[in-house]
């Protein structure tokens, strides 16, 4: 399940709005709005998300939530480590590869150290010792 798709399903159960109800509404079809709670379709597009605040009546705070759980809720993430360094990739693999198996306590605490981390914007690929970038007139 992505962060989208357990907010959307939550959305649903505290109103009493079912699956179907929401579908048509929507105008998609039910089985696309499970596959998107389970985590089987990408992540909706901001259309969809806009959809979803009006008819929940979503404003401010709670609409912009939503869109941003929507951009988290890529179900297969790619990482591009090309320029990071050994450490970084090392990290991504080993992420990769023990996600299923990481406890929510786990989780949680991982979510913590990176909102502590202040965020630096894109990686920026490093030059080789010696080298500087050339002065334009």
């Amino acid at each position: 399940m992505t962060p989208f798709g357990a907010r959307l399903r939550a959305l649903r159960t505290d109103r009493g709005v079912t699956l179907k109800q929401l579908a048509a509404q929507l105008q998609v079809s039910a089985a696309y709005l499970s596959a998107l709670e389970h985590g089987k379709r990408g992540a909706p597009s901001s259309g969809l998300v806009h959809q979803v605040n009006e008819f929940f009546g979503l404003i401010w705070d709670d609409a912009e939530e939503l869109a941003r759980l929507a951009r988290l809720s890529h179900p297969r993430v790619t990482v591009n480590t090309a320029g990071l360094s050994p450490e970084q990739t090392a990290l991504a693999n080993r992420i990769a590869q023990s996600i299923h198996h990481l406890s929510p306590q786990t989780v949680a605490a991982m979510h913590t150290l990176l909102d502590a981390t202040p965020s630096q914007g894109r990686p920026r690929m490093r030059r080789p010792a010696g080298k500087t970038r050339s002065m334009r007139a």
